[in-house]
């Protein structure tokens, strides 16, 4: 089977082309390069996945492996791509080299990051609310014995009058 070697500027006139179909599928952008659909994915010779990357001056998010991108990349990905939905997103994505799914991991990872600190605020404020409950508890039934302590000093004052009164009125 005999290897293709392309020339640098047709791997690069592929690239932009690949980048800037639209909604042009990449097998019709393949036979408008007169090149096989496996080879334009394989990113065109030898290079592999590297040749889809373009010099750091021409974008500044990388292309391919959504894995090495850095959290400033991601962060800049979502910032370029929370007002787009629908086949403008599908087309973004592409042009970038990723899945809208990577996206909303990605944004989801980005919003748990902001989580553990509202988590720690609920989870005080619970505990706030159950040391307020049970104070509030506390001081009803404290009430209630005040109460009850009132109630049982007067009645022994009560026994030691009507016992001073009978022990007055006996001969």
């Amino acid at each position: 089977m005999n290897r293709t070697n392309y020339s640098p500027e047709f791997r690069e006139q592929a690239l932009r082309r690949v980048r800037e179909r639209g909604s042009l599928t990449l097998s019709s952008v393949a036979a408008e390069l007169n090149v096989s659909l496996g080879t334009l994915t394989g990113g065109i010779g030898d290079r592999g996945a590297a040749s889809w990357v373009l010099p750091l001056g021409e974008n500044p998010l990388p292309q391919g492996n959504a894995a090495a991108w850095s959290a400033a990349q991601r962060l800049q990905a979502l910032n370029e791509s929370h007002a787009l939905s629908g086949d403008a997103l599908h087309v973004w994505c592409r042009e970038k080299g990723l899945f809208a799914h990577q996206l909303q991991a990605w944004r989801h990872a980005f919003c748990e990051l902001a989580e553990p600190a509202s988590h720690a605020l609920r989870a005080e404020r619970a505990a706030l609310r159950e040391l307020q409950t049970k104070h509030d508890g506390l001081a009803r039934q404290l009430l209630r014995k005040d109460k009850a302590l009132a109630e049982a000093a007067a009645l022994l004052v009560l026994q030691k009058k009507f016992q001073a009164l009978w022990v007055d009125e006996a001969p």
